[in-house]
């Protein structure tokens, strides 16, 4: 059975507000992953496999909160990785996990040619918020700082949810 269309629009949309969070401040709001759990419940119960997507998430939350431990990932990409194992059908866990590690390679990939190329910013931070934005992401790839994960998390995840 197929979720529900507007359940899988709602989080498709809560997933960009993730990335562009993420983006802007490295952060991903505890709201974010929490609704997308209820989000993820509602699919579950409504196109099957509940017990099988609580587990996937709850395994995930495990496993990518030993990557927290050690320091390999942040805190909110942990949440919002175990929420969207609610998302996805459980049977396409393993789908999403391949689709997420692609999608942060690339990221990472461009993150290192842009690190190349990008000088550090010069002038002070400009007023506007976009402005403020692109300037801080100009000086983090400068510095090689973090990469917003929640960009390939998000990006795998809507492969699932659209192709499977």
């Amino acid at each position: 059975m197929v979720a529900h269309p507007f359940l899988v629009g709602l989080s498709t949309v809560i997933l960009l507000g993730a990335v562009l969070n993420d983006v802007a401040f490295r952060t991903v709001p505890n709201w974010i992953p929490a609704t997308l759990v209820m989000l993820g419940v509602g699919i579950r119960m409504q196109a099957g496999g509940l017990a099988l997507g609580l587990l996937a998430c709850i395994l995930l939350l495990l496993s990518a909160g030993f990557c927290w431990h050690r320091s390999w990932v942040g805190g909110g990409d942990v949440k919002l990785l175990a929420a969207c194992g609610l998302l996805a059908r459980p049977e396409l866990t393993g789908v999403m996990l391949l689709e997420v590690a692609l999608a942060g390679g690339a990221l990472a990939l461009l993150y290192l040619a842009l690190g190349r190329v990008v000088k550090a910013p010069v002038d002070a931070c400009p007023p506007g918020r976009l402005r403020r934005i692109l300037w801080a992401e100009r000086h983090r790839i400068y510095r090689r700082s973090s990469i917003p994960y929640a960009s390939a998390i998000a990006a795998g995840t809507l492969l699932v949810l659209y192709k499977g």
